[in-house]
C-alpha cells in the first residue's frame, strides 16, 4: 500500500491508497500528487456530518486544467464509509480528474448501485482525522456559484509520498 501525507493549513493528515482494489484511481492520484497539482489547492467545498472536497480550484475559485477524465471504479467493492477518500464526479459517471472528498460519516447512498453508479472510493485516512473534523468545522458560505466555502480559505499546501 502507498500511503501520502496531505499537508493542510489546519494541519497534516495521512491517507493509504488501496492500489489494488482502486488502481486507476490510485494511478490518477499518485500522477497529480507527481505533477505538484494539488499544492496551492483549496477544500473549496466543506458540509459537516457529510464531507469535505478539494483538489481542483485555487482560491480563486478557478478550476486548474487537467487530465482526460478516468474511468469510475465505484464498482471495486469500497464503500464510503468514514475517513474514506473518494473520487468526485459530475453527473457523467466516468468524469473524475483531480477532485476528491473525504467522508465525514458513513455515506452508503454515494456507493455503487445506492442511487447510481457510485463515487469512487481509493484511499482511507490512517492518521490525522482530527485535521480533517477540524476543517469540516470551519464557518462556510455561499462565493459566487459556490456553497459551502470556507470563509477563510483552507489549503493543501503538499501531497506527497511517505515511502
Amino acid at each position: 500500500m502507498t500511503t501520502l501525507t496531505i499537508a493542510t493549513t489546519h494541519g497534516d493528515f495521512r491517507v493509504e491508497l488501496n492500489t489494488e482494489k482502486a488502481p486507476l484511481s490510485c494511478e490518477n492520484f499518485l500522477r497529480y500528487v507527481d505533477e505538484g497539482f494539488y499544492d496551492g489547492t483549496v477544500f473549496h467545498r466543506v458540509i459537516p456530518g457529510f464531507m469535505i472536497q478539494g483538489g481542483g480550484m485555487g482560491e480563486d475559485l478557478e478550476r486548474r486544467p487537467t487530465h482526460e477524465p478516468i474511468r469510475n471504479e465505484a464498482d471495486n467493492g469500497l464503500k464510503n464509509l468514514r475517513g474514506t477518500i473518494a473520487m468526485a464526479r459530475t453527473a457523467q459517471v466516468d468524469s473524475a480528474t483531480t477532485q476528491f472528498f473525504v467522508n465525514l460519516s458513513d455515506n452508503a447512498f454515494l456507493d455503487h448501485g445506492g442511487r447510481d453508479f457510485g463515487y469512487a472510493v481509493f484511499a482511507s485516512v490512517v492518521a490525522g482525522m482530527d485535521v480533517v473534523d477540524a476543517i469540516a468545522a470551519v464557518a462556510t458560505g455561499r462565493r459566487g456559484m459556490h456553497d459551502d466555502v470556507p470563509l477563510d480559505a483552507v489549503f493543501i499546501k503538499s501531497v506527497s509520498r511517505d515511502d
